[in-house]
């Protein structure tokens, strides 16, 4: 429990330090701007591609984007759950599905734009622009993972004594938020599931 005390220690150190130099203005890398932007063109060709099968590769793509995304972003687990199902499962589903029906061939490339639709989707868009302004930038004194040390630092002594994990972050989902990672088990569990009902086998192999 020495490394979680020192971590802890490390944790409250840098929240004083950090409320002491103010917020830190939040920055887009490269990285970060090109995974967007990858993300939002995949989507929007998925939505708007005539031909199934192009629109189901193209959809696979974007499952990727998003998992690289979640990656990026530091949230493993929600990736490997994207890969799995979004972009693994799913996809493999929905191309069995075109094997086994008539596939309709389109002399247009892309469905025209739905206005009343595009109008709505962006009406939703700059409402959730709006709520960004009450997201702390990254590293700002107010962030709650600053504002409330305490918290951490109860984690990260506290999670080898209440659950007998060494690993704080496998501590916290498989125990502090097991309902939630139940979840996402039965998640990959019935699509594991469907995909063999699909195949027509019983065990993977």
């Amino acid at each position: 429990m020495t490394g979680a005390s020192s971590l802890a220690a490390a944790v409250v150190s840098q929240a004083a330090s950090v409320a002491g130099q103010g917020p830190v203005l939040a920055q887009v890398t490269a990285i970060e701007a090109s995974l967007l932007a990858f993300v939002v063109l995949t989507a929007l060709a998925t939505a708007l591609a005539r031909d199934v099968l192009a629109a189901v590769i193209v959809f696979g793509a974007y499952s990727l984007g998003m998992a690289a995304l979640y990656t990026f972003y530091r949230a493993p687990d929600v990736a490997l759950t994207e890969a799995a199902i979004s972009a693994g499962v799913t996809t493999v589903l929905l191309l069995l599905t075109l094997a086994k029906t008539t596939r309709i061939d389109h002399e247009a490339a892309f469905e025209p734009v739905n206005l009343p639709a595009a109008g709505a989707a962006g009406l939703l868009f700059a409402g959730l622009l709006l709520t960004m302004g009450d997201v702390p930038a990254v590293g700002a004194a107010d962030a709650p993972v600053w504002s409330n040390p305490e918290v951490s630092q109860w984690y990260l002594s506290e999670s080898y004594a209440q659950t007998g994990v060494e690993n704080t972050v496998m501590a916290v989902l498989a125990a502090f938020r097991g309902f939630d990672t139940f979840g996402e088990a039965v998640v990959v569990f019935a699509g594991g599931i469907a995909a063999l009902i699909v195949l027509h086998r019983e065990v993977f192999a």
